[in-house]
């Protein structure tokens, strides 16, 4: 990652942060994830080489930022990065971020129902999948994530320490699901690694 686009993703952080600060509406709050799970997944990303990511919950870009510029390495130009918005608000933020990261091209956002989305997608057509959204959803929304999710695809989950209990009903559809496994990594505000095994 290059000095500029690095200095863009501080200067975004700053401004999740102090917006959050002050926002006393979830809705308007950014909510975005820390800068080490975006580098440990930045990490995991370049590894895995992942030929199809998708993105629930964009906010204003900033973890996008991240995987966008993790399948900028060479072999990934025909890899798929697919980002999904509710908010129109959020979703023009993170073009305009988009444009000035340098990686807007690289980028499909979508302004509409997450929920409706993953219903309507292909199955096993996900390799990555990074969950940041309505966690009250997540339950609804499982048995879709489950089957859009490739053989051996990784479903990354945030909060899952800090707002552990909001997924205690998520986390229990998961374990009662034949053929994934699932991890909790204590990183940034908790991260639920959940893979679909292919045996």
């Amino acid at each position: 990652m290059g000095p500029e686009r690095e200095a863009l993703l501080e200067r975004l952080k700053r401004f999740g942060e102090d917006n959050d600060a002050r926002a006393t509406d979830r809705a308007d709050k950014m909510l975005n994830i820390t800068r080490d799970t975006g580098l440990l997944l930045w990490m995991v990303i370049r590894a895995l080489r992942p030929a199809h990511l998708l993105e629930i919950g964009t906010s204003n870009g900033y973890s996008t930022i991240w995987w966008a510029d993790a399948l900028s390495g060479p072999g990934q130009e025909l890899a798929t990065l697919v980002t999904v918005e509710i908010s129109q608000r959020k979703a023009e933020m993170a073009r305009r971020n988009f444009e000035e990261a340098g990686v807007a091209s690289r980028i499909e956002l979508l302004v509409q129902d997450a929920g409706e989305y993953v219903r309507a997608r292909q199955s096993e057509s996900v390799d990555f999948l990074f969950l940041d959204s309505e966690r009250g959803e997540y339950v609804g929304w499982w048995p879709a994530l489950e089957r859009v999710l490739a053989p051996r695809g990784l479903l990354v989950v945030d909060n899952a320490v800090d707002k552990a209990a909001e997924l205690t009903a998520f986390r229990q559809a998961v374990a009662a699901t034949p053929g994934v496994r699932e991890v909790l990594v204590p990183i940034g505000n908790g991260e639920l690694f959940i893979q679909k095994t292919a045996d």
